[in-house]
């Protein structure tokens, strides 16, 4: 069988050590270096010939990221490399999935064409905005699920009376996911905007009143939304309002948002590192779960075992 490699972009090397860590495997030599123009120049200290390549790198800002990722895979390609996996903890552009204006580009659909172009064979990535972005693909894409790092620590806080709030309409799905892990209700935080990253206002759908809320959400830039989500449910006679997001881009003034806001905690994964520490933020580490998901594709296993599911939750 062929040797298995694991190597890491610039942005992701924090989260790429654990992972290999996890599968048993020392994180592989690369160099990235660049011209005084700023142009990107990539190369592998060590042979890639006849092995399984995976190249950890998520592709939040800035755009060098995702042009490192794409240099990687190109010349783990060139290199012989018998497979290359691209391993995408945070998938950028995701919210660009579909043309909800004139004249605008579908950039996850871009994205998707230019990873394979490059040469992968296959994605593995983490909660999506909108899952169906694994139909973007004509190669595998493994989609792996926040629930199951946050449903445990959920289940270990031990909260009584929850329900799950969907911070808009959008994200009815997934919260309806989180709740049926502990049989509980949801409620929708329904919102209007004017324009990108600015609400111009909220409704609240359904009663909370007493009830441990929690929000749940892919991710959070501004912060706004969730905050104003939280203010909104407490003000409704929620005895709690907590927040689960997988993905922290943590843009602008989020930081501050966050930490004036009425939520009790916000935890996240580390598909991002965070840019400051905050101490209502706590960051719950994905390295574990991508560096098993590493070993089944080696062995050709499955992925569904990773999931988090009703009964696993039961026995907890």
């Amino acid at each position: 069988m062929a040797e298995v490699k694991i190597f890491s972009g610039t942005s992701s090397n924090y989260l790429a050590s654990r992972v290999a860590d996890f599968y048993g495997k020392d994180l592989g030599g690369v160099s990235i270096n660049r011209f005084a123009d700023s142009e990107i120049s990539v190369s592998f200290d060590e042979s890639v010939r006849g092995c399984d390549v995976f190249i950890v790198q998520s592709t939040f800002p800035p755009s060098d990221n995702i042009m490192e990722l794409l240099m990687l895979i190109d010349a783990a390609r060139r290199a012989s490399a018998h497979y290359v996996c691209a391993v995408i903890p945070y998938f950028g552009y995701a919210r660009q999935d579909r043309k909800d204006k004139p004249r605008v580009g579908i950039a996850a659909k871009l994205i998707a064409n230019m990873l394979t172009a490059a040469g992968a064979d296959r994605v593995m990535t983490m909660d999506l905005h909108a899952g169906q972005i694994q139909g973007f693909f004509d190669i595998p894409v493994d989609h792996l699920e926040g629930t199951s790092v946050f449903v445990p620590y959920l289940k270990a806080q031990n909260l009584t009376n929850l329900k799950f709030a969907s911070p808009d309409v959008g994200g009815v799905s997934r919260c309806r996911k989180f709740a049926s892990f502990f049989d509980a209700d949801i409620v929708i935080c329904d919102k209007h905007r004017k324009k990108a990253n600015e609400i111009a206002s909220m409704q609240l759908i359904g009663d909370v009143e007493g009830s441990d809320v929690i929000l749940v959400d892919d991710l959070i830039d501004t912060g706004g939304t969730i905050c104003k989500a939280a203010e909104l449910i407490l003000s409704k006679g929620a005895k709690s309002v907590r927040a689960f997001c997988t993905h922290p881009v943590l843009s602008g003034k989020a930081n501050d948002n966050i930490s004036n806001s009425v939520l009790t905690e916000l935890i996240v994964t580390d598909t991002i590192p965070l840019r400051q520490v905050n101490d209502k933020i706590k960051v719950l580490s994905v390295a574990e779960l991508f560096g098993k998901a590493i070993g089944r594709i080696r062995d050709n296993g499955s992925i569904s075992t990773l999931f988090i599911n009703n009964q696993q939750i039961l026995g907890l």
